[in-house]
């Protein structure tokens, strides 16, 4: 009996013995390099090191941007949209230190997050930054979580405004706490960019918009220069910061149902047609191809009538009044549109068409943002190939007063106007600040000096006493300008323009605006103008 209990302890010791090698045999052997990894993991740390993004500054030194820090947590979840199944949820600066004080870093992230320190005025050329989405993730164009420039600048140049990350691998106890750092990498902060705009001026053409449908553009009239590029209404690129992806995809689609379409940036993408700003292309057209003079004279007797059309002058159906004799200048100063119905005819289609697209209508201006449509210059050919329609004498009046099927947008309307504030000259655009090379990117027309007098005379009087922009009447110095009131599909509306430069003898700056639907381009967009104009000239 005592052989039997001596005989069972002996074996069931063997049995423990041999389940404790089958254990350390499944430990260290079938599950080793699972274990190692775990406890390596235990022991070794890594931290990411957020690269500071490249500040953005304006063409007088003013931070437009400024740099915060921004906390998040990282979930695991089958919710998740992107690969690695990683959500980031957004914590506070208190809560991150604490998860630190508990060793919790692994579940934590930092990183560098955006301040807009102009708001709305400049939400579309700088844009804003949004988490990484699930196609850039699975495209190995981003991480999970990383944070990406949208819209604008901070789109356009994100790779260099980004930087490169860096990181510190460290090892520690078991209660989480640093022992020693094992390696580091320094995060090499991104390079910063000099914009060409003027915050302070975009800030009161913005003002000036009050919420109204709309845009302002202004540049430099030398080079070209963006100094203002304003779109109305905006939004604010502050609250599109600090959202985990599934916020801000909730925003943008909350903004794309907008029907005032918050995030469209009008002065580059809306396309409009221009009405009689377009006049200047059509008086410029007439001259070079010698088809008016200083001494063309047309009789305007209120209308024309072609067949059983009557194609009719502004002032008739506004007022019942008729302008009399009237020549190239007086056309420009009354914006007469029998007139240039018949300098339309004389011209003919193919000549405006040709003298529109000199002047860069009809095609992208390749600024540098996100976002630029190319507008529409018709013309018989594609009119007759597209819809099979012929075009008619009236298709070419439309033409000649920047109606029917012409389109741009109101950079392209700034654009065509410097071309007679320099001379002839067509210049590339940009919003980031160029250096003096940048005057070789300017395409001379050669247009004669005489052309380009007569359609100065002409908008330096559209802007003083009897003219057509009467904001303007006792401005100085003294400036240049052309309005327009174009129709649109809402007939009962009139989109309103206004483009300008000044001085008239040594011009500097460049503007134009638009209110859609608005009215009469003298009585809704010169005001616009007339602040900036204010505020660049004397500083009001």
């Amino acid at each position: 009996m005592k052989n039997q209990k001596i005989y069972f302890f002996y074996g069931l010791l063997a049995i423990s013995f041999l389940f404790l090698l089958a254990r350390l045999f499944e430990a260290q052997i079938i599950f080793g390099e699972k274990n190692r990894s775990l406890a390596e993991g235990n022991r070794i740390k890594k931290e990411i090191m957020p690269a500071p993004r490249g500040m953005i500054y304006d063409r007088n030194g003013k931070e437009l941007v400024r740099n915060v820090p921004i906390y998040r947590k990282i979930v695991q979840s089958t919710k998740c949209k992107v690969q690695s199944k990683e959500c980031f949820e957004i914590i506070s600066r208190e809560e991150a230190l604490a998860m630190e004080a508990r060793g919790e870093t692994e579940n934590l992230r930092m990183d560098i997050s955006r301040q807009y320190l102009y708001g709305m005025a400049l939400a579309h050329v700088i844009g804003y930054l949004g988490e990484a989405n699930e196609n850039e993730v699975k495209e190995n164009k981003f991480k999970a979580g990383d944070l990406v420039g949208r819209m604008g600048v901070e789109e356009q140049y994100d790779r260099i405004l980004r930087g490169k990350e860096g990181g510190e691998v460290y090892e520690v106890d078991a209660q989480g706490r640093k022992i020693r750092q094992i390696g580091r990498t320094e995060a090499i902060p991104g390079q910063d960019i000099h914009l060409s705009i003027d915050a302070e001026l975009s800030k009161i053409a913005y003002e000036s918009l009050d919420n109204k449908l709309g845009a302002v553009v202004a540049t430099t009239a030398k080079d070209n220069q963006i100094l203002v590029l304003v779109s109305s209404p905006s939004f604010d690129p502050n609250i599109m910061v600090n959202r985990t992806g599934e916020q801000e995809n909730q925003k943008i689609e909350e903004f794309l149902n907008d029907p005032l379409k918050p995030f469209f940036n009008r002065a580059i993408g809306g396309v409009y047609p221009p009405g009689s700003t377009f006049k200047i292309v059509v008086s410029v057209a007439g001259l070079e191809e010698n088809k008016i003079d200083e001494n063309t004279v047309w009789n305007d007797t209120g209308e024309i009538k072609v067949g059983n059309y009557s194609y009719k002058n502004w002032y008739l159906t506004e007022y019942g009044r008729v302008e009399g004799e009237v020549n190239l200048v007086k056309a420009l100063k009354r914006s007469t549109d029998t007139f240039f119905y018949k300098a339309g005819e004389w011209i003919g289609p193919n000549l405006i068409v040709k003298w529109a697209k000199n002047f860069g209508l009809g095609q992208k201006t390749n600024i540098d943002l996100p976002g630029e449509a190319s507008g529409l210059v018709p013309d018989p050919n594609s009119k007759n190939s597209q819809t099979g329609e012929r075009w008619y004498l009236g298709n070419t009046y439309h033409l000649a007063i920047g109606q029917g099927d012409l389109l741009a947008t109101p950079l392209q309307i700034n654009l065509m106007t410097t071309v007679i504030a320099n001379n002839g000259k067509l210049c590339k655009v940009s919003v980031k600040e160029q250096d003096n090379k940048k005057l070789k990117d300017c395409q001379d027309l050669k247009i004669k000096t005489e052309t380009l007098r007569l359609v100065k005379e002409g908008m330096k009087e559209a802007c003083e006493t009897g003219g057509t922009a009467f904001p303007f009447f006792d401005f100085s110095p003294q400036i240049a300008c052309k309005t327009g009131t174009a129709q649109f599909a809402d007939k009962e509306k009139t989109h309103a323009w206004f483009t300008s430069f000044a001085p008239l003898d040594k011009p500097e700056i460049v503007a134009t605006a638009i209110i859609e639907g608005g009215g009469e381009g003298s009585a809704q967009a010169a005001p616009v103008v007339k602040k900036m104009m204010e505020a660049w000239f004397h500083g009001n």
